[in-house]
């Protein structure tokens, strides 16, 4: 696997695991509670993250698979996620209201809506995987907030937004034990 490629993967399956422990740290009973009248679920957080992913990935092969038979090997140095969108991404004082297409239902047990985030980053890494070597950096997609990213940007994106949920879900453990 090229190194940018295994960089981003690497990235987001640190993500997954921290994401992952976050979530097994809310008892099963508890995970469809919401802290607030106003805030998510654990299952909530868990079932838009899986919208998320398939959005994203949907985006990333829209936009990949048409160009592969015309991208060159990978050469150049890899652009990271700027670290002004890192921040942003970590700021979890500014609430965001997150697209219709990504609003959770609250129909979704937490299991379900994780076996689907695990489908959703598999089907990634299939699609992604499948242009292993070739120049994914000068592959562009519009990000409707953070403007033009490239492929590994937008992994690194999501393996941001799932550590800003991370904290989210961590920060619903704690209200919930009280």
């Amino acid at each position: 696997m090229h190194a940018h490629l295994e960089d981003v993967f690497t990235r987001l399956d640190r993500s997954r695991v921290a994401l992952r422990a976050a979530i097994d740290a809310v008892p099963v009973s508890v995970r469809r509670n919401r802290p607030a009248p106003d805030r998510w679920s654990t299952a909530e957080v868990v079932e838009h993250l899986s919208m998320v992913e398939r959005l994203f990935t949907d985006r990333i092969a829209n936009a990949l698979q048409p160009r592969i038979p015309d991208l060159d090997r990978e050469t150049a140095d890899r652009v990271k996620l700027p670290d002004a969108l890192e921040a942003r991404m970590a700021d979890r004082v500014n609430r965001r209201q997150a697209p219709d297409t990504a609003q959770p239902t609250g129909e979704i047990a937490c299991d379900e809506a994780w076996m689907r985030l695990e489908d959703g980053h598999a089907r990634l890494r299939t699609i992604i995987g499948a242009a292993d070597g070739l120049a994914l950096g000068e592959v562009m997609l519009e990000h409707r907030f953070f403007g033009s990213l490239t492929i590994y940007q937008w992994v690194e994106l999501m393996a941001a937004h799932e550590g800003r949920h991370t904290e989210q879900i961590r920060e619903i453990a704690a209200t919930l034990a009280v």
